[in-house]
């Protein structure tokens, strides 16, 4: 039986800068370690939380021609937080992309949806 554990995901962005300031303000998301490959034309920026081991991989390619085709096979990343209510509000006030407050039960908020810059989908949590 194979004993694995989860160290990463990787999502590709167009604007390397500005998908850093995203991850940072809206989910306090702090560079972990950063790989320059300039003869590949890539660089990898390594995010983490502070709490975990588990890391988003933030993968900037130089020059990309056009915007990455998400596809339909991508669903989301999801983060939980303390306070759904106001983290909501902080991300809206800051002009954000940010879903309405949603729950699986009629009357019970447990989520929304953030969009990044690039178009990729972050459900927000309600933290059990």
């Amino acid at each position: 039986m194979a004993n694995c554990k989860m160290i990463h995901m990787m999502i590709r962005v167009m604007d390397l800068d500005k998908s850093l300031k995203f991850y940072d303000d809206a989910l306090g998301l702090k560079e972990v370690r950063r790989i320059d490959k300039p003869e590949g034309k890539f660089t990898l920026v390594y995010l983490g939380d502070g709490k975990g081991e588990f890391q988003m991989e933030l993968t900037y390619n130089y020059d990309p021609e056009k915007p990455y085709v998400l596809g339909n096979g991508y669903g989301h990343i999801a983060v939980e937080v303390d306070d759904l209510e106001a983290m909501h509000a902080e991300q809206e006030a800051k002009g954000y992309c940010v879903g309405k407050l949603c729950g699986l039960t009629a009357g019970v908020n447990n989520y929304y949806f953030l969009t990044d810059p690039d178009g990729y989908q972050i459900e927000v949590m309600r933290k059990h």
